[in-house]
């Protein structure tokens, strides 16, 4: 009796061990616990990619571009209505605002009319004013106006020579991003442009509400360089229309500085 049992017992402990004998109690529990961990893990990681994102999205509207979308004929051929471009908010500031550029700017006392906003609804509303906000969709133009620059503090500013040409500081120009038949100007007008603020005109001469309508009301046409957002570096959308804006600096080349 006493071989056989030692014969049992030397058998049961020569027996193979498996990995699942090795396991703690409760190893079972934790393996069905190991998807949800991961979906977990993941959902914090989009979060955190998403807030990243966000962050750096509002940083690059606050320091340095903010899109805009075009909802006006105003500056007709070189962008037309739903446009969207991106400005640039180193200029002015880093770098200086030249005749020719085209620049956003906040409305400087009542040019624009009165508008009536989109009721989407609270989500609606809220989703677009947050994604407006970070820079993730394009700024309405419901307190900005896009307009080109054509004459800088000091600048003399008239209309018309004998060909219908304005002068800047008595050089005629020629200006090719007017819209095709459009006059320079319909209304005759001479002004100085003061220290601090900027002459502005639309591409579609004809339709564009710019610094020539406003001469009688108390900006008197001027736009402050401080309520300039910045300079229309590029089209971006639609797709097909895409292209940077660049300036004519061949049209105002010729121009002499102000005051000579």
């Amino acid at each position: 009796m006493t071989q056989s049992s030692h014969q049992a017992s030397s058998a049961a402990e020569g027996e193979p061990v498996s990995e699942k004998d090795l396991q703690a109690p409760g190893a079972d529990a934790d393996d069905e616990q190991d998807p949800v961990r991961a979906f977990l893990s993941m959902i914090r990681e989009i979060v955190l990619v998403l807030v990243i994102a966000l962050g750096l999205s509002l940083l690059i509207k606050t320091f340095l571009m903010q899109a805009f979308f075009i909802p006006s004929p105003s500056m007709e051929n070189t962008l037309i209505v739903g446009d969207r471009v991106l400005v640039s908010k180193l200029t002015p500031g880093p770098f200086e605002l030249k005749r020719g550029d085209i620049v956003v700017f906040s409305d400087p006392g009542n040019w624009l009319p009165a508008t009536t906003e989109v009721d989407e609804g609270a989500v609606r509303n809220g989703i677009r004013a947050g994604l407006t906000f970070v820079g993730l969709l394009p700024a309405n133009s419901d307190e900005h106006l896009i307009k080109r620059v054509i004459g800088l503090p000091g600048d003399k500013i008239s209309c018309c020579d004998s060909a219908g040409r304005l002068l800047v500081n008595g050089k005629p120009i020629n200006e090719p991003y007017v819209y095709p038949n459009d006059n320079p100007s319909d209304k005759p007008f001479s002004v100085t442009v003061p220290a601090g603020h900027l002459w502005v005109m639309g591409d579609h001469r004809s339709v564009s509400a710019d610094s020539r309508a406003h001469l009688k009301e108390s900006t008197q046409g001027f736009v402050p360089i401080d309520d300039v957002v910045g300079k229309a570096f590029v089209l971006v959308w639609p797709l097909n229309r895409a292209t940077l804006l660049h300036n004519p600096s061949s049209t105002f080349a010729g121009v002499p500085a102000a005051g000579k």
